[in-house]
């Protein structure tokens, strides 16, 4: 994808296979059978943006690492991928200059630092939710690899490399991050045309069909639903297409909005 003079290229580290209960206990497959269509499970990626600049060498999200995780028939992740994904489109790990992490859940930030917490990527700056080093990196959650949690750690003592993101933000020339409660998503503009990455604030483009489907790892369920209708509203616009980490296929989409709402890809 290319937009204006920045260049936005999908890569996946891997699975994320969910079944309709990832989206709530109330939710049903009937009527999405192009989604649930391997034995009654949705197979999604686990999915990172590159995006190039003139002078930056950004990175939406870090994957999973070379990790699994097994939540039984509700959520299977298995990652390892993003740096062959990487090396196919010419980017060594020494090239990226910032790393963004929409938020810190185990599938986003899991390429940020080896077993031995030393950093993946040498020169990039890490930026991230303010809120999420409290949650996270200090907090008790507990679904965050403990090699990330120390290399943050050990970050943050040094004083280098790391950008915590209290309020909307310019990471690059044409690349803007916003916050959404709980999360950031990132904007990429140029010559009047806009991306949308969305993280997880939209797991799926079927939640605009469905607006009660939500995330297992949406804290408030209510002020999630609420950013979700947000960002649809955002991408009624003809001139702005957006994606998540989990989108199928890493497709590109925006609302069509003129004879009922649908999604558009």
């Amino acid at each position: 994808m290319l937009i204006g003079d920045i260049d936005i290229h999908p890569l996946t580290d891997g699975t994320f296979r969910a079944s309709p209960g990832y989206f709530g206990d109330h939710a049903r497959p009937e009527g999405h059978d192009d989604l649930f269509a391997h034995d009654g499970m949705a197979w999604l990626p686990i999915g990172c943006f590159l995006v190039r600049t003139g002078e930056r060498t950004i990175l939406v999200d870090a994957g999973m690492g070379p990790r699994m995780r097994d939540d039984g028939p509700r959520r299977l992740l298995v990652g390892g991928q993003l740096l062959l994904g990487l090396r196919a489109v010419g980017v060594r790990t020494g090239d990226v200059t910032d790393i963004v992490c929409t938020h810190l859940h185990a599938d986003h930030c899991g390429w940020l630092f080896d077993a031995q917490a030393r950093p993946v990527f040498p020169h990039a700056e890490i930026w991230f939710g303010a809120p999420d080093w409290a949650h996270f990196v200090m907090g008790p959650e507990a679904w965050m690899f403990d090699h990330i949690r120390h290399g943050l750690r050990t970050a943050e003592a040094a004083g280098t490399r790391l950008r915590l993101v209290a309020e909307d933000t310019t990471v690059a020339p044409g690349v803007d991050v916003t916050m959404t409660p709980g999360h950031l998503s990132v904007i990429v503009s140029s010559r009047d045309r806009r991306i949308l990455l969305l993280g997880d604030a939209i797991v799926c483009p079927v939640q605009l069909d469905e607006p009660t489907w939500h995330s297992i790892g949406d804290v408030d369920p209510v002020l999630a639903r609420r950013v979700r209708e947000r960002l649809f509203r955002e991408l009624e616009d003809p001139d702005t297409l957006g994606a998540g980490a989990h989108f199928p296929e890493l497709r590109f989409g925006r609302v069509l909005a003129a004879q009922g709402r649908r999604w558009l890809t």
